[in-house]
């Protein structure tokens, strides 16, 4: 009998080892409850390394990196969150473009930053790498869903 994934709460334990994420949507509303207070910075790198979705044509998984790079207005990112959320792409099809315009309006919702880039990276294959981008927020010539707007 398999058994039953429990719905994380809003939040991440503070040690142990980190739950499985559910879906990415259960993940975003994590990502927002570990936010914190943004301290007197102007921009912040975050690179995940390891990223694994899932191809929605072949079901193989695809491998990259992604990196979100954000003006914080109030809230910041916290790194532990961030691991989570991308977690819970492993499972997920999804095609790359589509990939990086989620992960950016995830963003948005989490931490409402200034301005936003999401940049993902998926390594070759088939003989084909892909870089897809996508920006928010004031000045960025994204969809301006960010604070600024």
């Amino acid at each position: 009998m398999r058994e039953a994934r429990k719905k994380p709460a809003a939040s991440l334990p503070r040690v142990g080892p980190l739950p499985r994420p559910g879906t990415p949507d259960e993940a975003r509303e994590v990502l927002k409850a570990e936010a914190f207070p943004a301290p007197d910075v102007q921009t912040v790198t975050l690179v995940g390394g390891e990223f694994t979705s899932i191809c929605p044509r072949t079901g193989q998984p695809d491998f990259g990196s992604v990196i979100i790079e954000y003006t914080p207005a109030e809230r910041c990112l916290e790194s532990k969150a961030l691991k989570y959320y991308l977690w819970s792409y492993r499972d997920e099809g999804a095609f790359c473009e589509s990939l990086a315009a989620r992960i950016a309006d995830d963003v948005v919702y989490a931490i409402a930053p200034r301005a936003l880039r999401v940049q993902v990276n998926q390594n070759v294959r088939g003989g084909i790498a892909i870089v897809a981008e996508a920006r928010r927020g004031k000045g960025e010539g994204g969809r301006g869903k960010g604070k600024a707007d």
